[in-house]
């Protein structure tokens, strides 16, 4: 699948969350975000600075090719940068090009809904701006924060596509490798916008 190259969506609002392109002020406020256990719980491990802005470069590398990418989160109130949200292509499920809704959010700002509000706005932009066939998300089975995030989204639980991930060391992390799949349909997003 190629990816779709539409204007750039360099900001939008939800109700209480600004999702903006990234700044490099918002790099050390990152680094700190993907140094917290808590926070990298269900991946390989902490993350140093230097791989955290390797991250921040890939997501503005795609934001320069496609126009669309991973949002920086602010709570305007505050003019905090709090992580990330949006949509990201990827081919780590089976090989094929899909499109990924994900998000990452510092430890202080879970349990608020913010993943939920944020997510919501990443599927409406992707299904209607991009027009994309169909979105999925995947993590380890035990992240179940994650899981209910996806699952207030619309997303389903797809068993069949389940998978390891090509990227995970098995005998350094033997216990992230597999992942469970969720996906939703332009169709079924449709129908639940509806509602």
């Amino acid at each position: 699948m190629s990816e779709p190259a539409l204007p750039v969506a360099a900001a939008m609002t939800t109700a209480r969350l600004l999702l903006r392109r990234w700044r490099e002020t918002d790099r050390e406020r990152f680094a700190d975000l993907n140094a917290d256990p808590s926070v990298m719980e269900h991946f390989q491990g902490p993350m140093s600075r230097k791989a955290s802005d390797a991250l921040v470069d890939r997501i503005n590398t795609q934001w320069e090719s496609a126009g669309w990418g991973l949002w920086a989160v602010e709570v305007p109130d505050v003019a905090q940068f709090i992580g990330f949200v949006g949509l990201s292509p990827t081919d780590d499920v089976d090989g094929s090009r899909m499109v990924e809704v994900g998000w990452r959010l510092a430890h202080t700002h879970w349990g608020r809904g913010y993943a939920t509000e944020a997510a919501l706005e990443a599927l409406r932009f992707g299904f209607e701006d991009l027009e994309l066939p169909e979105i999925v998300s995947f993590t380890v089975p035990q992240n179940t924060r994650s899981r209910r995030v996806m699952e207030r989204i619309g997303l389903v639980h797809d068993p069949s596509g389940d998978f390891d991930h090509p990227r995970i060391n098995p005998f350094a992390y033997p216990e992230l490798v597999r992942h469970v799949l969720y996906r939703i349909a332009r169709a079924g997003w449709k129908a639940q916008a509806a509602r």
